[in-house]
């Protein structure tokens, strides 16, 4: 076939589709169009003889007793690969009930991604009703419906678009089949429900690392869970990601009112710190929060003893007293941008970049996400803290964001907060640098989580979409860089799945086993909730009982996928966590 677009329609009855279909198509579209009859059962079908020859005329092959769960055994097509398979009014026959209808969705989806090319289509009519997605109206229950989108997601497919069958707009077009006989059947509220491929889901793996702090070159492992989160760019000169439009956006508003200066300074992702410095720097944030790293390896650069700047193993160097974290906020480089040579009262100095923070499993919070800080020094009768929330209000509050005044000895801050997740933002007054400036000067400090604030401005349900390798999604915001965002994968399907565990509570950390989740469910669990505690009364072991839900807003995730991650959670709980199942 040297056709540009090649279309398959599986199911047919009378043929009356696949011909207004043959007919209505350009010239540059090919057309196979299969029964599961044989020629015989079909030509006595009414209409059937008229239709196979309105098919041929156009060029169309017509081929018998073509099983849709065989696609990819059938000689006339296993070679083919097709833009477009089309099943209408799909059906075991007869009074078969949903679980056989669910596996004959199953084979079929599974038999068409053999013969469907990368960027094809899966087109899957149902009665009103039998899809089991919020458009049936009603919409029955789950276990009643046919789950189409789970059954699809066997197959590595997604649903992308859902739209009305008119059955109008394919002349001569009548339907049969009803319980295997040659009579028509409702299709009042049809729909057709179009499937795409998704990216498989990847195993998360330990990273080695290599970061210059100071002087130093430190080797490390970046944790498992946070490899999907690092070397992204999506800051970056030529990004068209919503964190980094929301970030202009936002610079340019406060533009029209004071200086800004951004800073292009490459602060280390890795930073050298005390175990008590992220807290001092950063209020909202615990020891057991920040990423602290154990390094494999470090080397010191020394200019002075060695002219040609050879690095030496710090196996050999025993004067390293120092801990080293992965950057859980951008305010612990204040100081560092106050001392900067640009630095001037008046001005706000603006940096951008990605933090991380050991956080819960949940719909609002991430462990890594991009943060925005500015920092500024202004006259103390200006009152820049209230005028910092005044001009913020004003960009956010539609979006709603709220602000909340708090005091913290001589510290004066503005919590910023939204219905999904409070103190993600922060206006503060910092006395503690403000000393080493001019009297009647105050340090003012802005910290902006720029990644919740773009699923504000563009009605991203998941955070996770934010970093899905998916092209559709950042393909949206080049067409369409201002406007709310459409999901390419519709009504993705949720699993639910228990597990519980003996655990000693003096050595278990819960943020240990978020992180072991995170990295055994490939990022799929969004959401887990701690359903049940028991503590031995003599034995002094407790057992913990959590829910975890399964659900991927990109990527295709099957009942049998989310098993086959749970299973692999409980056999790496043991081994890492050292619990004992139950």
């Amino acid at each position: 076939m040297s056709k540009t677009r090649e279309v398959l329609l599986v199911g047919e009855g009378n043929f009356s589709f696949s011909a207004a279909l043959s007919e209505n198509a350009g010239d540059d579209v090919g057309v196979i169009a299969t029964c599961f009859q044989s020629e015989n059962q079909t030509y006595r079908q009414e209409g059937a003889v008229l239709n196979i020859q309105r098919l041929r005329d156009k060029g169309s092959v017509v081929l018998f007793e073509v099983d849709c769960t065989c696609l990819k055994e059938h000689e006339a097509i296993q070679d083919h690969l097709f833009d477009c398979i089309i099943f209408n009014f799909p059906h075991c026959g007869r009074k078969s009930g949903v679980k056989k209808n669910r596996v004959l969705l199953v084979k079929f989806f599974q038999n068409a991604v053999a013969v469907l090319k990368d960027n094809g289509e899966v087109h899957v009519t149902l009665c009103n009703g039998q899809g089991g997605t919020p458009c049936d109206s009603p919409m029955r229950e789950w276990h009643n419906s046919w789950q189409v989108v789970a059954m699809a997601a066997e197959a590595g497919l997604i649903l992308s678009e859902i739209c009305p069958f008119d059955c109008e707009t394919y002349q001569g077009y009548r339907c049969t089949g009803y319980r295997s006989q040659d009579k028509g059947f409702h299709v009042d509220g049809a729909l057709t429900h179009v499937f795409t491929r998704s990216l498989p889901h990847t195993i998360p793996e330990k990273l080695k690392m290599e970061k210059t702090v100071g002087k130093e070159t430190v080797c490390f492992e970046l944790p498992a869970e946070l490899s999907n989160y690092i070397n992204r760019d999506f800051l970056g000169q030529q990004s068209h990601h919503p964190v980094k439009t929301v970030q202009e956006q936002l610079l340019r508003e406060l533009k029209s009112i004071w200086p800004v200066c951004t800073m292009n300074e490459d602060f280390p992702e890795l930073v050298s710190c005390l175990p008590e410095t992220p807290e001092a720097c950063d209020s909202t944030l615990t020891h057991s929060e920040v990423y602290w790293i154990k390094p494999t390896d470090i080397y010191i650069f020394d200019q002075i003893e060695n002219e040609q700047n050879d690095c030496e193993s710090m196996e050999d160097q025993q004067s390293f007293t120092g801990s080293y974290a992965l950057r859980p906020s951008l305010l612990l480089h204040v100081q560092e941008i106050t001392q900067n040579e640009d630095f001037s009262p008046g001005t706000l100095h603006a940096v951008s970049g990605l933090v991380f923070q050991r956080v819960p499993i949940s719909l609002s919070r991430s462990p890594a996400f991009h943060q925005l800080l500015l920092v500024g020094m202004f006259p103390a009768e200006s009152h820049p803290v209230q005028c910092f929330q005044d001009c913020l209000e004003s960009l956010l509050a539609s979006y709603g964001v709220s602000f909340a005044e708090a005091q913290t000895g001589l510290e004066q801050q503005v919590w910023m907060n939204s219905k999904t997740l409070s103190k993600f933002g922060r206006i503060a007054y910092l006395p503690s640098f403000s000393s080493a400036f001019d009297e009647g000067l105050q340090l003012i400090a802005v910290s902006i989580n720029l990644d919740h604030l773009a699923t504000l401005i563009f009605a991203i349900s998941d955070w996770r979409l934010l970093w899905s390798a998916d092209p559709r999604f950042l393909k949206h915001f080049e067409l369409n860089p201002l406007g709310p965002f459409s999901p390419f994968s519709l009504y993705p399907p949720s699993y639910l799945h228990d597990i519980s565990f003996w655990m000693e509570p003096e050595s278990y950390d819960e943020l240990d086993f978020h992180a072991l989740v995170r990295e055994a469910s490939c990022g799929t669990v969004k959401d887990m909730a701690l359903v049940d505690r028991f503590r031995h009364p003599h034995m002094g072991h407790a057992s913990l009982c959590y829910r975890l839900t399964y659900h991927s807003p990109d990527r295709a995730l099957s009942h049998s996928q989310a098993l086959g991650l749970q299973n692999q959670l409980r056999r790496l709980l043991p081994l890492r966590l050292q619990v004992t199942l139950r």
